[in-house]
């Protein structure tokens, strides 16, 4: 959580300029204009909701991946595997959340028809933060569970904490007027210390049997170690996949009976002591929620690092930007 601690300086950016800076800068990789702008929806919208990680900041690293040829910036995303209520996803070499976006809304379509549906997908890069496609599904009244993985050496002289990589996972549960209930976090949470594994071996354990189910979903179940996707067969950097399911709360109990449970349960955790620190009480998704409304009301705060490499990359690119007529929200 220390990289979305918002920044102390910076200036604050609406979120409409941003996109439309972000969506120009993947299209100078030759990306499509409606794939640009997907990304530049699906990682302002991460932005707003304060997990600047896998927000705009992604879009150097992305962008120039795609121009040095390691993403395929022009996938064609195919369906390998169906059922009524399944579907597995081939990215072709490109960024994740393509694949992984329109699975989620396939699998929500078929969730409401059928009370549940799953997807996984393979054969491309990183779908960024696990949480916006569980969010997906809480307009549609839906629960759902999203979980990714990728490829990375097990060797037999590491130590088995290695496990845990950052497969990350997200589970979300709508409510009412409560926010929502929303967990996002990537399995790896303890910095290895033998002694601290000494005196709390359960919570190390915890940690790796996390990371363990995360690979199982979002890696081997997902075929992201299938020989055609390793290198050198590769000529991408296709080493992720992911496992996204969707329920519709309805098939369970009525939605208004359950949100209002949701809203009772939450708003009373809320009403708690906080931990030391924090003035608010909030369970997992609460924090994303008051930035949400917050940061779209006062602008994405933007710190001078993140700020000076969308600049550096819109100057190589030859792109317009549009800092300079927001330095008066310096802050």
């Amino acid at each position: 959580m220390g990289s979305n601690i918002p920044p102390n300086t910076g200036i604050r950016m609406p979120q409409e300029p941003l996109r439309q800076l972000v969506a120009a800068l993947f299209e100078k990789a030759e990306t499509s204009a409606a794939d640009a702008q997907l990304m530049a929806d699906l990682l302002v919208l991460t932005d707003l909701r304060g997990v600047h990680s896998h927000g705009t900041r992604q879009t150097p690293g992305y962008v120039n991946m795609m121009r040095q040829g390691r993403v395929n910036p022009q996938p064609n995303i195919t369906i390998v595997n169906e059922t009524p209520t399944t579907r597995v996803y081939d990215g072709d070499g490109g960024m994740g959340h393509f694949p992984c976006h329109q699975g989620t809304l396939w699998a929500i379509e078929k969730a409401k028809e059928y009370g549940t549906a799953a997807i996984t997908t393979r054969n491309h890069f990183h779908f960024g933060g696990a949480g916006k496609y569980t969010r997906m599904a809480l307009e549609q009244d839906c629960f759902a569970i999203a979980v990714s993985s990728h490829r990375s050496p097990m060797s037999p002289d590491a130590l088995i904490k290695g496990v845990n990589c950052t497969s990350p996972i997200s589970v979300a549960f709508p409510s009412g007027e409560q926010p929502p209930l929303v967990i996002d976090m990537g399995a790896s949470m303890l910095p290895w210390d033998e002694a601290l594994f000494e005196r709390m071996p359960f919570a190390f354990f915890k940690e790796l049997g996390i990371g363990a189910m995360n690979r199982a979903f979002g890696g081997m179940l997902a075929g992201i170690y299938l020989p055609q996707f390793m290198e050198p067969q590769s000529k991408w950097e296709s080493n992720q996949g992911s496992f996204i399911s969707i329920f519709d709360v309805q098939c369970f109990m009525p939605v208004d009976q359950f949100k209002s449970e949701m809203d009772r349960f939450i708003g009373e955790a809320r009403a708690m002591r906080p931990f030391p620190g924090f003035e608010q009480a909030e369970l997992p998704g609460g924090l994303e929620w008051r930035r949400e409304r917050d940061y779209a009301r006062d602008g994405i705060p933007v710190s001078a690092e993140h700020q000076q490499s969308l600049q550096d990359l819109a100057d190589e690119l030859q792109v317009e930007t549009p800092f300079e007529q927001y330095e008066h929200t310096r802050f």
